[in-house]
């Protein structure tokens, strides 16, 4: 494994490019089931590993078993400290937003809070001024309607003396 150069090549760009959130959380997703795969191979080891008890001891077979366990525990340890990277990554993009409190993002009947805030954002107009205009543009309506029914009916009438 090398180290990566101190100093940039010509025409490389720097390393500090900011990273999509998203692809950190991918990445974040990936180790937690690589930590949960390696986390299974330890206990199938451990399952699989007699104790030294002198009676089918076989010592090549425990120091093999005993060194590819060392292994997925060291394995375990560089991925717990991959996570933690990622992890802290996140944090530090999302360190700018203000926490919502889920309660506020579903809009409830009962919940005065929601129509406070519309009023004050001016989005939206009081319910008593929107009630009184659909109903001066209802009557307006029904007097208009009733009086074309009159006259239809008039126009009926003069047609049709019974």
């Amino acid at each position: 494994m090398t180290t990566p150069p101190l100093v940039a090549f010509p025409g490389q760009q720097p390393h500090a490019r900011d990273v999509n959130t998203a692809s950190l959380c991918r990445i974040g997703q990936e180790t937690v089931q690589d930590i949960v795969l390696r986390t299974m191979e330890i206990f199938q080891l451990l399952r699989n590993m007699q104790l030294p008890n002198g009676v089918t001891y076989h010592p090549n077979t425990h120091q093999d078993r005993l060194g590819k366990l060392q292994e997925h525990l060291r394995m375990l340890s560089v991925l717990f400290r991959k996570l933690r990277l990622v992890y802290d990554k996140c944090n530090q993009n999302c360190s700018g937003l203000d926490p919502v409190p889920p309660e506020q993002l579903i809009p409830y009947v009962e919940d005065d809070s929601s129509k406070h805030d519309e009023h004050l954002a001016g989005q939206t107009r009081p319910a008593p001024e929107d009630r009184r205009e659909v109903l001066e543009v209802n009557k307006i309506h029904q007097s208009e309607s009733s009086d074309l029914s009159c006259q239809r009916q008039g126009g009926l009438a003069k047609q049709n003396p019974e």
